[in-house]
């Protein structure tokens, strides 16, 4: 969703380190995607480079584990994908790490969005388990929606009742989810995150998981400092994430939160912000961007 901020962009220079960077993490919807969900020229040919680098890439999305490995199914190996909001972290197929819900409390939260849905908010949950996501609401414009973002899901007769490790329960809100949907889950925030993910999307998961979260572990696991790791992020499940690299990058289309805790500004997601940062910071030999 675009801002009408407008910022000052401020793009630093290449230097000895910005050279040292060995890790670099972006979301997907808003920051490396472009507005109608199409992966940015030249993203395999700078892929490439950083390879030959020693840099890895690591996508960061409250995106399923499943449909971001199939957005990379030609280049995954080695790479880590830090998926549901950092809720499941996998390389090369194998859990990294992961925070899985309560029961209980997948169980309340599932009953305040049917509770939303009976006064006529036309929303819907999506309970996301390691295995595959699984929804109760079946209609066409809904299910195009959980597609987008789940490729692998379920429709059951009640999502509380499933047997996989539930990691996030996420509502689609065909409204503005920050100021209808949010609202009505604020309860859960004194025990759980209540994180605003998009224009129509909420997510309610473990206090203890956040893609910051599983950057900093994952910063740990590679010996990587947050000196030596660039991300991007444009929206407020972001925030976290940008606070655990030095190189911290705002997409121009960023909300204005997202733009007041990053370090710096890149080009919007249309105008391909993310690689023409990487590009230009790293020096990599790629043309046309």
């Amino acid at each position: 969703m675009p801002y009408s901020h407008a910022p000052q962009l401020s793009v630093p220079e290449p230097s000895a380190a910005a050279a040292d960077i060995r890790l670099i993490v972006t979301d997907m919807d808003g920051t490396l995607l472009d507005d109608d969900k199409r992966v940015p020229r030249g993203l395999w040919e700078v892929l490439a480079r950083l390879r030959e680098r020693g840099v890895l890439f690591s996508p960061a999305s409250g995106r399923q584990y499943a449909t971001l490995a199939r957005e990379f199914a030609e280049v995954a190996d080695g790479m880590v994908f830090i998926a549901e909001n950092g809720t499941y972290v996998v390389r090369d197929g194998a859990e990294v790490s992961s925070d899985p819900m309560a029961p209980g409390v997948v169980e309340d939260v599932v009953a305040a969005v049917r509770r939303l849905a009976a006064d006529g908010v036309d929303v819907g949950a999506v309970v996301c388990g390691k295995r595959s996501a699984y929804v109760e609401r079946a209609d066409e414009a809904f299910l195009a929606e959980v597609a987008r973002y789940y490729v692998r899901h379920e429709v059951v007769e009640d999502v509380t009742a499933v047997d996989d490790d539930v990691i996030k329960v996420a509502l689609f809100d065909f409204g503005p989810a920050e100021r209808t949907t949010a609202p009505a889950l604020a309860r859960f925030a004194d025990s759980h995150q209540v994180v605003v993910s998009g224009e129509h999307w909420v997510d309610v998961m473990n206090r203890t998981a956040n893609k910051g979260a599983a950057l900093r572990r994952l910063q740990r696991d590679l010996g990587v400092t947050p000196a030596q790791t660039m991300v991007f992020g444009d929206y407020l499940n972001d925030l976290e994430m940008l606070d655990a690299a030095d190189w911290s990058f705002a997409m121009a289309n960023a909300h204005p939160e997202v733009v007041r805790r990053a370090r710096h500004l890149a080009p919007s997601n249309n105008d391909n912000g993310v690689l023409k940062t990487v590009v230009r910071l790293l020096d990599l030999p790629v043309s046309g961007l």
